[in-house]
């Protein structure tokens, strides 16, 4: 008993290339390439570079005794429904000693 493979139940690859021209002979004169553009990766988010630096800024703030507003990490001032979006963070606009 043979064990011939059952046609279509196997990629038959000798038929798939396309027909070839036996005279061409390529492309006529040096052909000038535009060099890829790589945009680098980085490690970290946009918005996690946006949240370091905010957490850089505020470090600093409180080391040099200037740290008088609502800090961005602080999330019970952020609180807001689901059916709003989050209150921008703008240090002035949530300071500690602004008039009500």
């Amino acid at each position: 008993m043979s064990k011939k493979p059952i046609p279509g139940s196997y990629i038959d690859t000798q038929g798939m290339g396309a027909p070839a021209d036996p005279n061409y002979k390529g492309p006529k004169g040096k052909v000038d390439y535009k060099p890829a553009i790589v945009k680098p990766r980085r490690l970290f988010t946009e918005d996690m570079v946006k949240e370091a630096k905010i957490l850089i800024n505020e470090v600093l703030d409180e080391r040099e005794g200037k740290f008088d507003y609502t800090s961005y990490f602080d999330t019970e001032k952020f609180k807001h429904t689901v059916l709003e979006e989050e209150p921008p963070y703008d240090k002035r606009r949530h300071s500690k000693n602004r008039s009500k």
